[in-house]
């Protein structure tokens, strides 16, 4: 098992992204990505996440590919930090690959309490007859602990077609934790309301970019000008109602504004 400070490095900003990617409070987070080197040098995988929101009646996991609808985001730029997330999944992979280490090919990464587990898995995808979806399913059920009932019929097929071909086999991985020390930061995705306070390492919290909050500030900003115009054109109008007044208007409320002085005089 690889540790030095590269890739030590590399955990730390990839704890620091998982957390800005998520919206709300959550209580664990689990990820999945895989890296596997075809012909010709070409690499693929596929990644995906999942966390569990902070709450009593908040039991149910939430994909990545769900928050920009559920929160009202923009997708495509939310997608972009997703990939610079598998970015950071890759250098892990290049470090191993350069110390000529022996190359995973998946790998599992859990965030429960102040723990951050990575799990390194050998198997070999082309000897497997379960596809990508498939060890989607598995790993779920592995992973996230959800109930059967919370998978089809079909899903729960290959799922106990798994556990019955792998009751008496021991999984080829490797395991690195560490204990995150945890500091309240402002977090760099923004949403119809002012962000919430979110946490990362404390050696990185003098990292924290200010171009967001300077971002939000100008916005609020924004708002206020457009307030304060909106405020001096409904001015302007009502001068305009006056002075567009007929000439018999204006002596009748002369005459009124007069006979009001003689009234209070009597």
């Amino acid at each position: 098992m690889i540790q030095n400070s590269e890739i030590r490095s590399v955990y730390s900003e990839l704890q620091k992204q998982l957390f800005y990617l998520i919206p709300e409070k959550w209580d664990r987070i689990y990820l999945y990505a895989s890296v596997e080197e075809k012909m010709l040098g070409l690499e693929t995988g596929e990644m995906f996440f999942y966390y569990f929101p902070k709450g009593i009646l908040k039991k149910n996991p939430i994909n990545v590919y769900e928050i920009p609808n559920r929160f009202n985001l923009n997708e495509e730029e939310y997608i972009k930090l997703v990939e610079k997330l598998y970015k950071q999944i890759k250098k892990i992979w290049l470090i191993f690959k350069k110390a000529n280490h022996r190359i995973w090919t998946n790998l599992t990464i859990r965030i429960e309490g102040l723990k951050f587990e990575v799990e390194y898995n050998y198997e070999n995808f082309t000897s497997t007859k379960y596809s990508n979806i498939d060890r989607h399913i598995i790993w779920k059920y592995n992973n996230l602990k959800l109930p059967e009932e919370a998978f089809t019929s079909k899903e729960r097929k290959i799922i106990h077609e798994y556990i019955n071909e792998n009751i008496y086999f021991c999984p080829d991985i490797e395991k690195y934790s560490e204990t995150i020390y945890k500091n309240p930061v402002r977090r760099t995705l923004y949403y119809n309301k002012e962000p919430k306070e979110e946490y990362v390492n404390t050696s990185r919290v003098q990292q924290i970019e200010i171009e967001p909050k300077d971002k939000f500030e100008e916005k609020h900003y924004t708002y206020n000008i457009k307030r304060s115009k909106k405020v001096k054109r409904i001015h302007e109008d009502r001068k305009k109602d006056n002075n567009s007044k007929t000439y018999l208007e204006l002596v009748e409320e002369q005459r009124n504004s007069v006979k009001s002085q003689i009234l209070k005089h009597i």
